[in-house]
């Protein structure tokens, strides 16, 4: 919960951004679309600001084209050459120690902020609904108080545009003393509901509107206000009236937004106009924008927000006036560069939305899909005794997955330092490392490890978890880049908030047992389509023990919060010259829950399955 609420409060600085540049696109455009692809545009907002509450990440365009471009890899090297020495990396027959070195970070200030911009946004979104609520009583009531229009000439009238408009669907009219403006309610059970003050003050004796008394309505003005009514039931706009009603209440506290929801609204008005004008005569246009400045000066805006009108606010008034005086039926040239435009926004966006994402709905575990027939599942519970957790084999030879505590298996935690695998990945595919020349200059800083206080290539700093060496090739390799890259290769949640260099350290960045022996699996077989040189660099560098026989593959992590190790890792695989096996293993606790403890679990574990001895 916290969580979401710092990812959401920094996700409305972006859609801050996107909604003010969307107002701009949108006014550069006015003259080239017409009054429908104007308000059509807004669903694209729309869907840009449900982003946020979907349960899943999208995928972006990029992501998409990557995804789409992947090639089969090259498959594993044969076993022979992969278990040769890898240089300084691996000793014949003599495992590698394994250090576990990790810095610890803070819990505080962000979670209580996280808690207390939830409880503040919470608190809006109940006082948003109380106020919906109480608007849908209110609605009930005129509904409850609302007659059946008894007027036989008007009843006539709304027929033949029901006919017009070629609507099949009986559509109850009404008349109320309560409304001072006609109105659209009901999204599932639509009706219209007239206000007796028109309805009284209609005048049919009369064809000329010269002759007409004041304040009275003519036959052809009761029409406009029926066709403009029955159009809002055309195409829809109740639900989109719903919709808008349940951006207000999730983001009730951004002023743009606000200020976007009222354009949209004003702009559907103009769309329906557009809609009736399109019915019309040119010679008719006048009377149509006549009939809305004398209604204007009778009505004011619905206190309803699940209706839809003809009425508005004077400003409003004053745009849709404009608009209809300079109205001309839309030309095919029109209508396309409409399209054109809706479907170049809706690409952009459609590439903005990963960058929206916070996982609003249940993040925390990974969506499996394999087969049961294919999971083993085991009892480990005397080797995690007093820790929470989970351990993960995958063989790859039977294709059998052997899991211990399925729930744990597919929650997602903090990777630590596990996730340096893929970033020293990233660096060599961008040449900000090689495999022949990984140097980095030490910066100098003095760091509470001794391993850390010096020069350091990958395979020094993959052994003693250098922070700083990867934290240097994140920087080289730009914040673009690596979210890129994580995208490509579907790492885990996907999320590097608040930016590079600490994502993955008790942060953002999440991934469960299962997804790191997926991606392991994937590593090996090279089905990221990289560089096969760069892959067996990798492997190299996490390579702890090897002989002729046997390669024992593997990286600790550690999660210190406040000092406390709190979440333990060690992923990995063990290559034999028939088979591999795929391994993740995670605990977690209050206290000593750390990567050298997972370590120890693993190795006990394999040693019983006769894996590793």
């Amino acid at each position: 919960m916290a969580a979401f609420g710092i990812r959401f409060f920094l996700c409305n600085i972006f859609i801050c951004v996107i909604t003010g540049i969307f107002l701009m696109v949108k006014r550069v455009l006015k003259n080239h679309l017409t009054g429908r692809m104007q308000f059509n545009l807004w669903f694209l907002l729309a869907g840009l600001l449900a982003v946020p509450f979907l349960p899943v990440r999208p995928i972006g365009l990029l992501q998409f084209f990557l995804r789409l471009g992947k090639w089969p890899g090259t498959g594993p090297a044969k076993a022979e050459t992969a278990l040769k020495a890898a240089g300084n990396m691996n000793i014949s027959g003599v495992a590698k120690q394994i250090d576990d070195f990790t810095l610890s970070v803070s819990s505080g200030i962000s979670s209580i902020l996280g808690l207390i911009l939830c409880v503040i946004w919470l608190t809006g979104v109940f006082a948003m609904l109380l106020f919906l609520i109480k608007s849908n009583k209110q609605l009930s009531l005129l509904r409850k108080s609302a007659l059946p229009l008894q007027n036989k000439t008007i009843r006539i009238l709304y027929g033949s545009c029901l006919k017009e408009l070629k609507i099949k669907k009986n559509i109850p009219i009404y008349s109320t003393a309560f409304l001072k403006s006609p109105i659209l309610a009901g999204l599932f059970r639509p009706c219209i509901y007239l206000p007796i003050h028109l309805i009284s003050n209609f005048y049919d004796n009369v064809e000329g509107h010269k002759e007409m008394p004041d304040g009275c309505f003519h036959a052809s003005q009761i029409r406009y206000m029926l066709l403009h009514e029955l159009q809002h039931y055309r195409h829809k706009d109740a639900l989109a009236g719903s919709l808008m009603n349940l951006i207000s209440v999730l983001y009730w506290f951004n002023p743009l937004v606000w200020y976007a929801l009222k354009e949209m609204k004003n702009d559907r008005e103009i769309a329906c106009d557009a809609s009736v004008l399109k019915l019309l005569n040119k010679n008719d246009y006048e009377d149509y924008g006549n009939t809305l400045i004398n209604f204007a000066e009778k009505t004011s805006l619905t206190p309803f927000p699940f209706t839809a009108g003809i009425s508005g606010s004077m400003k409003q008034m004053q745009k849709r006036i404009l608009h209809i005086s300079s109205y001309q039926k839309p030309s095919f040239r029109k209508k396309l560069k409409g399209m054109a435009a809706f479907c170049v926004i809706a690409i952009i966006f459609w590439g903005l939305a990963p960058i929206l994402s916070t996982y609003g709905a249940d993040q925390s575990h990974y969506k499996w899909n394999v087969s049961p027939e294919r999971i083993s599942l085991m009892d480990l519970s005397a080797y995690f005794s007093e820790y929470e957790g989970s351990f993960v084999l995958y063989n790859l030879r039977d294709d059998i997955w052997h899991i211990y505590d399925m729930e744990h298996a597919t929650l997602r935690t903090s990777p630590e330092s596990t996730y340096k695998i893929y970033d020293a990945l990233f660096g060599l595919e961008e040449g900000v490392i090689a495999p022949n020349d990984s140097f980095i200059a030490w910066n100098g800083v003095n760091y509470p490890f001794e391993a850390w206080n010096g020069e350091q290539d990958l395979y020094s700093a993959m052994p003693s978890s250098v922070n700083w060496y990867f934290q240097e090739i994140e920087e080289r390799l730009g914040i673009s880049a690596v979210r890129n890259y994580i995208q490509k290769i579907g790492y885990g949640n996907e999320s590097i908030h608040p930016g590079v260099s600490s994502f993955w350290m008790q942060s953002s960045l999440k991934i469960s047992p299962v997804e790191q022996v997926e991606l392991l699996t994937d590593l090996y077989n090279n089905r990221f389509g990289f560089d096969p040189e760069n892959i067996n660099a990798v492997k190299d560098s996490i390579c702890l023990f090897s002989s002729e026989d046997m390669a024992f593959y593997g990286k600790t992590g550690t999660g210190r919060i406040d000092d406390q190790d709190v979440n333990g890792w060690f992923v990995g695989f063990v290559e034999t010259h028939d088979n591999t096996c795929f391994f993740a293993a995670n605990i977690q606790n209050d206290t000593n829950a750390d990567g050298s403890t997972a370590a120890r679990i693993t190795k006990s574990v394999l040693s019983e399955l006769n894996i590793w001895k």
